[in-house]
């Protein structure tokens, strides 16, 4: 601070007066200068123009924001290019589309004439921009499928699905633009997101579209009805008797396997099925491993409603005699 102290004269009362008048001297000219030149004609500046795209929208929909501003290079008065650079007072240019579906461009060139005349007393210099883009889709209406998304759907343990699930309705009318229909690919999901059901599904869930489709489309159904039915696999075992085939006489088991249990899930609905039948733990020499002397006991028969079957013991040994 000593230092500039050395190199600044004191300033008095005076000299600061003095100051204050030399700036407003300045001020006064320099705002005398550039109201001067804002009244000259004959200047060349860039400004984004605003303009509308109008079309028929009941039978078109924007699918992207559609553009709002062109950039032109115009010359005219300081005054009229202080104001579009600066978008005072603007009103937007108005460009119609009648059939906006059949290509998503125009060429600036197209709208020059009307353009000039509408910046008027402003000369239209050139077109910057030469390309105005969009994305206008025609509104139509289609049958669109709904589909039960289960993948957050969870059965309690040893829970099947009895039945197909049932939609009504299983098809809805969605209208919207053609390209937001047919992003859908045809089908709309319903969520059903129970959490270990153990009992039979009968509900009227909200029919939602995509988060991203929302704005766009209009559905003629707000909920759908889904039922289907479960049933339960119940756990089980039974002793069977043990049949040989095919043994010849110098052949047989090592370890007598005593009572061969079997160990199952069943269907609930097919328990009366179960005690009719007669299963037999079959041993079937033919079937036989050479190398261990280890033959495998197979079931018969095998119905289809039990599951996860298993045979204790499930291999037995044979022995030779000599």
């Amino acid at each position: 601070m000593a230092k500039i102290n050395r190199f600044l004269p004191k300033l008095t009362p005076e000299k600061v007066r003095n100051l204050k008048v030399a700036a407003a001297c300045f001020l006064a000219a320099a705002t005398f200068w550039v109201l001067n030149a804002l009244n000259k004609d004959n200047y060349n500046t860039i400004v984004d123009y605003p303009i509308e795209i109008i079309f028929d929208e009941t039978e078109f929909m924007a699918v992207e924001k559609l553009p709002s501003r062109v950039t032109i290079e115009v010359n005219g008065n300081g005054w009229d290019l202080l104001r579009k650079y600066f978008k005072f007072n603007e009103t937007p240019f108005l460009i119609e589309i009648n059939n906006p579906s059949t290509k998503d461009y125009l060429l600036t060139a197209d709208i020059r004439r009307s353009l000039a005349e509408n910046i008027s007393p402003t000369t239209l210099v050139s077109m910057v921009t030469d390309t105005v883009k969009f994305k206008i889709d025609k509104i139509v209406t289609r049958k669109i499928k709904i589909v039960a998304d289960t993948s957050n759907l969870s059965l309690s343990k040893n829970y099947r699905l009895a039945s197909s699930i049932e939609i009504d309705p299983s098809i809805v009318s969605v209208k919207g633009p053609t390209s937001i229909l047919q992003a859908l690919n045809g089908e709309i999901l319903v969520p059903i997101t129970e959490s270990k059901l153990s009992s039979n599904y009968n509900k009227i869930l909200p029919l939602e579209l995509p988060a991203d489709t929302k704005d766009f489309l209009e559905l003629d159904e707000e909920s759908v009805h889904i039922r289907f039915d479960v049933y339960q696999m119940l756990e089980g075992n039974k002793r069977i008797k043990t049949k040989l085939i095919n043994f010849p006489k110098n052949a047989s088991l090592k370890d007598d396997p005593g009572t061969i249990v079997m160990s199952y899930l069943v269907d609930e609905r097919k328990t009366s099925q179960l005690s009719e039948i007669d299963f037999e733990a079959i041993i079937n020499y033919n079937n036989r491993n050479r190398e261990d002397s280890t033959v495998k006991v197979q079931l018969s028969p095998s119905p289809s409603f039990l599951e996860n079957i298993q045979i204790k013991p499930d291999i037995l040994r044979i022995k030779y005699e000599k």
